[in-house]
């Protein structure tokens, strides 16, 4: 039996078994209402694979998210980011992933029912594609994928993710951008601080939601979740595992492979009338 455990947030304790550059701003605005991407029927390799320029007005966010997104890219720590970003594509850096808020494109807040937490993008070129642990078709699995798939018992040939996030799960980095070959380089430079927010905001308004926080950094963001799902009363189920890296994934105390944490928010879900979730 998993050794870990789940608890929803008001009830007893539980065993847990950039757009391209060609497209014009009503083209872009259009898509983006049709819940489309402008580059989905590209080939892979035609797909912008780094971040041009911070144009955050031009990316398209789903319904429910841009309140939040708009008050923090005002306050101070939003426009210091912004500076950053801007400073950094200056001088050369290269930046992923092209769209930053992707998975806030994708998931509508009211569509959320499940949350994987990552820390940052990839930093290998042509993997990030903005939403956690995913990676574009035609792009080699890392490590972490292929021991999400394993837990899965799935083989698949695409590395993306674009499915999952199409059926209510937001798969969301802590920190939203990072450059070339440099993990962490963009952390604590105020990514966390709006992803912070988002996550209160599911918290507050998603219910039922299964939260898979993978890994100390992730498993750091649970206090924050069942805080505000309690306020709210707002159902939840917390699953926390190690990381699915090769490092800790078989690995005490709580080894993600073997852990059963997909077919358990699958069966909570479920149970609560949710299903197609993973």
């Amino acid at each position: 039996m998993p050794s870990w455990s789940a608890r929803p947030s008001c009830g007893r304790k539980i065993r847990a078994r950039r757009w391209p550059r060609c497209f014009t701003d009503v083209a872009r605005r259009k898509t983006a209402a049709q819940g489309e991407l402008p580059w989905a029927d590209l080939e892979p390799q035609a797909q912008p694979k780094r971040l041009a320029a911070w144009q955050p007005e031009d990316w398209p966010l789903a319904e429910g998210w841009r309140p939040a997104v708009e008050e923090f890219l005002a306050s101070p720590e939003g426009q210091a980011l912004a500076a950053f970003i801007r400073s950094r594509l200056e001088a050369g850096a290269v930046v992923y992933p092209p769209h930053p808020l992707r998975a806030l494109e994708l998931t509508p807040l009211s569509s959320v029912h499940a949350v994987v937490l990552g820390q940052d993008p990839y930093h290998g070129p042509g993997q990030a594609e903005g939403l956690a642990f995913s990676v574009a078709d035609g792009v080699k699995h890392p490590p972490s994928l292929r021991n999400i798939f394993k837990e899965l018992g799935e083989t698949p040939q695409s590395g993306s993710l674009l499915r999952w996030a199409r059926s209510g799960v937001l798969l969301l980095n802590a920190c939203l951008t990072v450059e070339d070959g440099q993990p962490a380089s963009h952390a604590k430079r105020g990514w966390e601080l709006l992803t912070d927010r988002l996550l209160s905001l599911v918290a507050a308004t998603a219910s039922p939601c299964a939260y898979l926080l993978w890994g100390a950094h992730a498993q750091a963001k649970s206090d924050l979740i069942r805080a505000h799902a309690a306020q709210y009363g707002r159902e939840i189920l917390v699953l926390e595992t190690n990381h699915p890296s090769p490092l800790s994934a078989s690995r005490p105390p709580v080894p993600f492979l073997g852990s059963g944490c997909f077919g358990q928010a699958r069966e909570w879900l479920a149970e609560r009338g949710v299903t197609g979730v993973f």
